[in-house]
Formats: structure tokens, sequence, C-alpha cells
């Protein structure tokens, strides 16, 4: 399913992307575990007030629901930045958002609830929850972009495979139909288009090794141990221009494959921990991503917590360039 907002009157679209905010409703927390929900929160407002974003994404890992009692109460605070100043917003879901007593379908359904959310509901028998797409009209009301929004699941549930979890056939033929559909009401030119999940693909440690990227890698690339084939189905599509994702704390780089860029998002509320103990090694923040009516491009950055432009290194795969 899919829903329509419009471009500005000068023919922008600004999305900040929140990553792995993991809030943890007040009252839930151990004791001995610092209450950083408040640091998170102001986080998100800094880079609010500073971007004046037309749609908000979180990233997946919205909350931290195996260490709460009240996920949906932990979801409520973790998105209230967005109902509080009624700004759209939307959400796809992470790894942790399902690890406590809500299933993830029941997070999505509180997800619909909110006033400001325009996520849709699943199509039928789909894979996954919080699977649907973002339609942005033009000045003329004539479709311009998309945005699509996937569930990367959360752990394996193939007994001789281990790790992270991918997004499934199903899902991958339902993007595939959507764009198509999408191409022909264009007449056969495929709409530009941006894909949020949480989880990176293979894809992404292919990029890093191999292209020259911009940002930091610090931390393990944790993709599924399956490729089940979206970075191959959306460039066959041709229609997605970039892929964001959440996910790995101390990793915010990104760098194109393939015509396709792939980009991290800024972790929002920690970025590492280091023997046990957290220790950023950057500043928390939020990646910005500027779409522009009638081009087939984004522009994207990172505003970190003090409300500060990111300085980010390029990367050269080894050999050069």
């Amino acid at each position: 399913m899919s829903r329509t907002m419009k471009f500005r009157a000068d023919g922008t679209f600004v999305i900040v992307q929140f990553s792995d905010v993991e809030f943890i409703a007040d009252g839930d927390y151990d004791p001995d575990t610092p209450d950083i929900n408040a640091e998170t929160r102001k986080t998100m407002e800094t880079v609010i007030a500073a971007e004046r974003p037309d749609l908000i994404v979180f990233a997946g890992d919205v909350t931290a629901s195996a260490r709460g009692q009240d996920p949906l109460a932990s979801f409520r605070q973790a998105v209230a930045p967005a109902e509080e100043r009624d700004i759209p917003w939307a959400a796809v879901f992470g790894n942790h958002d399902s690890e406590g007593a809500i299933s993830r379908r029941r997070m999505h359904e509180e997800q619909l609830a909110h006033r400001h959310c325009v996520a849709s509901e699943d199509p039928p028998h789909l894979s996954g929850a919080g699977n649907y797409s973002i339609t942005l009209a033009d000045s003329g009301g004539s479709p311009a972009a998309a945005l699509i929004f996937l569930d990367s699941g959360d752990y394996s549930a193939v007994p001789s495979v281990g790790g992270y979890d991918w997004v499934r056939r199903d899902q991958i033929e339902w993007y595939a139909a959507e764009s198509g559909r999408r191409t022909a009401a264009n007449g056969g030119v495929p709409l530009p288009s941006l894909a949020f999940f949480h989880i990176p693909l293979p894809e992404y440690r292919e990029v890093w090794e191999t292209r020259t990227c911009e940002g930091h890698c610090f931390e393990g690339i944790s993709s599924p141990r399956v490729n089940s084939g979206l970075f191959a189905a959306m460039l066959e599509m041709g229609d997605v221009m970039g892929a964001f994702v959440g996910h790995d704390h101390a990793n915010d780089y990104s760098g194109e494959l393939h015509g396709i860029r792939l980009c991290y998002g800024r972790s929002t509320r920690y970025v590492s921990y280091i023997d046990g103990a957290r220790r950023d090694r950057f500043k928390t923040g939020a990646r910005v991503i500027r779409l522009k009516a009638g081009e087939r491009s984004f522009d994207t950055w990172i505003r970190q917590n003090d409300g500060s432009l990111a300085e980010l290194p390029v990367h050269l795969p080894k050999g050069g360039a």
C-alpha cells in the first residue's frame, strides 16, 4: 500500500533518518543502567530544529524491547519528538524491536495508531511487518519520487543458518511489482526511489571493500549470511538511487555500487561500547537526505548531536580508488 506526500514549493523534500534510538520506557530501567532517553531525545530535538524535515524515518531498533516491560510505551516515547511537532514520520523495525513480549505485527499496529504516522497497513500475506511505500508528488500533483520501506526481520529462522534474518522472496516480489507499476504509470521511466530497512545487505561489505566510501566503519558489517537478492532486484528495476540502514552503531559510511548509493545512518542513541563501557567513537546524530523534484539524485549528510555537520573521512579500497 502507498501514501502520498508532496515536495515543498521550492521542489525539495528533506528526510531525517534516526537510527537505533532503542528507547526503554520510563520506569523500566535497571537501576544500575543510566537512563539515556533524555540524551537521545535531546539529540533528536537538536537535529529536527536544525533540519526542519518534511519526514522523519526511524530506521529500526526503535525500542530495546527485551529490556523493558512495556515495549509499546517505549515506542510511543521514541516517536514523541515527531508527534509533538506535527511532523510526518514512518518506521521500519529492527532485530531489537521484537525481542520482548510484543510481536512486530503488534508494533506495526501501534505505529499506525499515531496521528502523524504516514506508514500503511501491510499487504496481505507478506512476510514481516511494516512493508509499504510512500509516493512524493511534485507541485503539479504528479508522482515525482517514491520511498520504499521493508522489514529486514530479526534473526535467521533456518536452523542451519545462524546470524541475522534477510528480506524474503515474497517481499522482493512485492517491491518489484510495485516498482513496475510505478514505472508503467510514469511512461516507462522508473520513478526515482529510496529504500529504507534496518539490517545492511551483503553488498554493504562489497562497497566498503571495493569502492571509495565516505564515513566510518568501526565495527563488523552485520549482514545476513544469505543474500536473498534485494540489491539485484533494485538494480534490475532501475528505480532505487539509494538504500538506508542502521543496525551497526559504529558505522556511518556511504558508497556507490553499480549506481546505487548504500548508506548507513548515524546512530542516534549511542555509537559504540568498548570493553563493556559506552565509549562513543564519534558524536551521535542522524543522517539527512534531500531530494529535489525532477532530479534523479539526492544529497545526504550527517547532522550531529551538537547541531554541527560531521566531517566524514574518505575511505579508499585496498589498491586505491
